[in-house]
């Protein structure tokens, strides 16, 4: 999953495109070159989600999404899109626009109408574990909640760097076997972000080399998707990840 931010407020430089909303040629030259580097999927999103940033109103976040999403949708008609957004009336006004999409919400639905919006829409999810804890409660409690709304397609996030101490990020990347209890894909999010770059004293512009490391980390502990800035690196991983749990190796 290749990292689109059509703000200038997210983290990491490398991946913002807030003067190019409109679909200019820039953006769409960064999606292509993505999808060439082998991404499957490309999430969008127009409010930075960082901890600390403060959340534009529904307008804005939808301005700066809107034509960016219609421009690659136009342009890229196969590659399946993610919203990232916490607002199920963006979520809505985004199927609106381009048809069927995935919502990433990293509140963990904290938006009343999100799941309704989810269901009604016949959308998939991507559940983000918002806070500290223990996800397995979390996530027990949202699977419920999933059934009860008749969500069927959703996939398990858990949250890395969001509400979370570095060394909670790191127990619960450790401990993501537990997930799999749930039998649901597993998304890891930890592109560049500090509980790599703190303990190393680097930025997140210097965190290359530890997003590689930390994402082949997440694939050895059960990770199904990788949420990364750099889909030509990340490819990279998952091709010798995947070599390494072969039997039978081709020259």
């Amino acid at each position: 999953m290749g990292i689109v931010n059509l703000t200038d407020d997210s983290f990491f430089e490398g991946s913002r495109f807030a003067s190019d909303a409109d679909g200019s040629a820039s953006l769409l030259s960064k999606v292509e070159e993505m999808i060439g580097q082998g991404a499957d999927m490309i999430d969008m999103g127009g409010c930075s989600t960082r901890p600390g940033s403060t959340p534009v109103s529904i307008g804005t976040e939808w301005e700066r999404l809107e034509g960016a999403l219609k421009a690659v949708r136009s342009h890229f008609p196969d590659i399946p899109l993610s919203v990232d957004s916490f607002r199920a009336e963006i979520i809505r006004r985004s199927f609106d626009a381009v048809g069927p999409i995935t919502a990433n919400d990293v509140s963990g639905a904290a938006d009343p109408l999100m799941l309704k919006t989810v269901s009604e829409l016949s959308l998939p999810y991507i559940a983000t574990f918002p806070f500290g804890g223990d996800p397995v409660e979390f996530f027990s409690e949202f699977s419920k909640k999933a059934k009860k709304e008749g969500i069927g397609d959703w996939i398990l996030d858990p949250g890395l760097g969001f509400g979370k101490t570095i060394r909670e990020n790191w127990r619960i990347l450790r401990d993501l076997p537990r997930l799999r209890l749930f039998h649901r894909p597993i998304l890891v999010g930890l592109s560049r972000k500090s509980m790599l770059t703190s303990p190393l004293g680097i930025s997140a512009g210097d965190a290359l080399c530890a997003s590689a490391a930390a994402n082949l980390i997440a694939l050895q502990k059960g990770a199904d998707i990788l949420r990364v800035h750099d889909v030509k690196e990340a490819f990279q991983v998952i091709k010798l990840y995947r070599l390494s749990t072969e039997d039978n190796i081709s020259e």
